[in-house]
């Protein structure tokens, strides 16, 4: 959940608070279970059940105090669309999206809500962008004055810097729905400029208004700048525009109901946004909620059970969150779950500085069950996301799938794991599936061939003789995923097997000479490790430069100066075609 900027200080202890640290905590009692989700699943049965047994007796204002059983549990997530909505902003879709399938599998109807706070105003102009396909441009290469002329403007008012969707906001909330779509995530993407649009927000903004003295006084906890003066509501200026904190006037009598206001200037981190000065007349539908009302506000609207959000919301947002929800607006708060964040290649997340990756970048080079699977491991704990060592990531989930159909032998504690979240990761488990090794992928991607791929596959042991087609069409899908890999990282596989002619060379007679008889040895048919060997003793043994003799080797294969280990890349490459390429016959 990302909120709009609202400064965070230490927040006053609630003795009735709800810690977002719902893994951390061994409940007494608590069962154990296999999967975290699991865990969160409990204590949202048990907020169900309780507002389940509550009474009918309406409150002080009219809203009923129990819940209704037909109604869908309801699990949420957000983000400001304020740039590049990168892998780590998937995070809490994902989490969202487990809780949300072990609901389901209990027999819930359940309703996953993820939240476009897009009527948030832009603070600082973003140095990347990126465009529907996922390509990231800098500043420059788009229309920034479109940018720099509404600072502090909502986005949804934003025009689009690339000029293919109705606005700022829309264009990113759409990648955010293509993310989540890529990965099969079920999400019902919901704009915040919508919900004020259509009157939906009104009547909890008239709520927080007219007791906005209450409201001031929760908020002066978690606030330094609350005083006296201050009114929960930011309207956006009829002249400029732009998005102003203050409020001169309130009038919730009549209807509309309607608040005055002086555009005055905006603190945006390190700089100031001037406002145009202009008095003016708002209604409750042109504005918005400050962040730490508009959250729960969004827990009341959309009857929240459930919201995970990263760590800098439980010690910021999350206390005064529950606070106003109990204590202005009087309802409960969802069950939280903080998860950590995680890095990529070991540095944080920053559009800013380039180090992003989006959920279609990812697809380009592994499987979604693969993606999914890693989101599906303990938020709670912190992890990288590595590009360079993605063989790992993979190797890790098909072991784990392994584990799943009983192929491997693994601990107590894995099989209970695989068993549980299996089903959640894949669309269909079919014990049928082939998994190429993915590195073994990347070296057949350095043919284009798709019959050798095939081949290969085959002769090495990787793709049965009786397999599926579908299963042969699936395992070598990875082929491409592997190579791009390999051509992104720039690694050992990234390298062309030129097999249709014989690259131009020029070798000395012992090199010749060395080379009919490293021919010779992998004929006979020997192990990667005993052909490595053998380069190196069939150089010593003609009085070749090791060095050079590896060299030979690229060039008849490669046309270049270096690639993979040469030796366990000739045993797996058809055997005719490595030999008669030595003795340099084709």
């Amino acid at each position: 959940m990302s909120s709009d900027g609202d400064p965070t200080d230490d927040p006053a202890v609630d003795s009735d608070a709800i810690s977002p640290y719902t893994l951390q905590q061994e409940g007494d009692g608590e069962t154990r279970h296999a999967f975290w989700a699991d865990t969160v699943a409990d204590r949202i049965e048990d907020r169900v059940a309780d507002q389940g047994e509550a009474t009918n007796e309406a409150n002080g204002e009219g809203r009923p105090a129990s819940r209704n059983p037909a109604e869908p549990i309801v699990v949420k997530g957000g983000i400001s669309p304020s740039g590049v909505p990168h892998l780590g902003n998937v995070n809490e879709i994902m989490r969202g999206y487990f809780v949300a399938e072990v609901l389901r599998d209990r027999g819930h109807d359940v309703r996953q809500v993820f939240t476009a706070d897009d009527r948030d105003p832009l603070r600082k102009l973003p140095r990347t962008l990126c465009d529907l396909e996922g390509n990231l441009v800098d500043l420059g290469d788009v229309d920034a004055g479109a940018l720099g002329r509404n600072l502090g403007a909502p986005y949804t008012d934003i025009p689009d810097p690339f000029g293919c969707c109705d606005s700022y906001g829309d264009h990113f909330s759409t990648i955010i729905q293509d993310s989540a779509d890529a990965v099969d995530v079920p999400i019902d993407l919901v704009s915040d400029t919508d919900l004020y649009a259509s009157g939906a927000f009104e009547d909890v903004t008239r709520f927080v208004l007219e007791h906005r003295d209450r409201a001031r006084e929760v908020l002066s906890q978690y606030q330094d700048k609350v005083d006296e003066d201050y009114v929960p509501f930011n309207p956006i200026c009829e002249n400029c525009g732009k998005i102003t904190e203050t409020v001169t006037g309130v009038d919730t009598e009549n209807e509309p109901p309607t608040v005055d206001y002086v555009c005055t200037d905006m603190d945006a981190g390190d700089r100031t946004i001037d406002g145009c000065g202009h008095e003016g007349t708002a209604t409750l539908r042109e504005g918005k909620l400050p962040w730490r009302f508009e959250w729960p506000a969004q827990w009341q609207l959309l009857d929240v059970d459930f919201e995970p959000f990263g760590k800098d919301h439980a010690e910021g947002s999350w206390p005064s969150g529950q606070d106003v929800a109990r204590n202005v607006l009087e309802i409960e708060p969802p069950v939280p779950m903080v998860y950590e964040w995680f890095t990529l290649e070991g540095e944080p997340f920053s559009s800013s500085a380039g180090n992003v990756i989006l959920v279609s970048d990812v697809l380009e080079l592994l499987e979604p069950e693969v993606l999914r699977y890693f989101f599906a491991k303990d938020p709670s704990k912190a992890r990288d996301f590595s590009i360079e060592r993605l063989d790992q990531l993979v190797d890790e989930f098909d072991r784990f799938e392994a584990i799943y159909f009983g192929e491997v032998d693994a601990s107590e504690d894995e099989v209970a794991f695989a068993e549980r979240v299996y089903p959640f990761v894949v669309e269909e488990p079919r014990e049928e599936r082939i998994r190429l090794p993915y590195t073994f992928a990347a070296v057949l991607g350095m043919t284009d061939d798709p019959a050798l791929r095939e081949e290969i596959a085959r002769r090495e042991g990787h793709i049965p003789e009786d397999a599926p087609e579908w299963a042969v069409e699936g395992a070598l899908d990875r082929v491409e995923q592997a190579r791009n890999w390999a051509r992104r990282t720039q690694n050992e596989f990234d390298y062309e097997l030129k097999r249709t002619e014989i690259p131009a060379h020029e070798f000395d007679a012992d090199t010749e000479t060395a080379l009919e008889e490293l021919a010779d040895f992998i004929e006979e048919g020997h192990e990667p490790d005993e052909i490595q060997g053998e380069i190196y003793e069939t150089a010593k043994r003609h009085d070749v430069d090791v060095g050079d003799f590896f060299g030979a080797g690229y060039r008849l294969f490669f046309d270049d100066e270096q690639g993979p280990k040469l030796g366990p890349f000739l045993a797996k490459v058809d055997r005719e075609f490595v030999v008669a390429r030595l003795r340099r016959e084709r």
